[in-house]
């Protein structure tokens, strides 16, 4: 079975995260890497709403992920260490999540780069984590 890898905070865990799950598993077993809450709080200026034990807890429950672990790097790479441990097959994101440094260090090593466009499951709402803490301050 191939191995797929994504990264990212998952902090306030929602419906668009797992759906960004489960079309990522349809490549293969699922590892997520979380950011810590030092690199959270360093990449988006805010402490994360649930600390890093419990949102690798929330992640690593959900049926289609293979294995989760908080990530050791920092920065917008800090799956780095983890990427070369894994050595997936796939390095999937969302366009939210895409960028050049990104796709040019994932490709680098000769992983397969993926961009999903974020499409929610059937009649769901799209969410995201800024959309959701914006609801929240009105």
């Amino acid at each position: 079975m191939p191995k797929v890898f994504v990264s990212g905070c998952f902090d306030v865990l929602h419906s668009g995260h797992v759906r960004f799950f489960e079309e990522a598993s349809q490549y293969g077993d699922l590892y997520v890497s979380i950011g810590s809450d030092k690199t959270v709080e360093e990449l988006k200026h805010r402490p994360t709403l649930y600390n890093e034990s419990e949102r690798l807890y929330l992640v690593s429950s959900l049926r289609n992920v293979h294995q989760a672990f908080v990530a050791k790097g920092s920065g917008k790479l800090d799956f780095m260490e983890e990427l070369k441990q894994i050595k997936p097959d796939i390095f999937f994101v969302n366009s939210d999540g895409d960028s050049e440094q990104k796709r040019q260090a994932v490709e680098a090593l000769g992983i397969r780069y993926i961009v999903s466009n974020r499409v929610p499951k059937d009649l769901l709402p799209a969410r995201s984590t800024t959309a959701i803490r914006q609801e929240l301050k009105k």
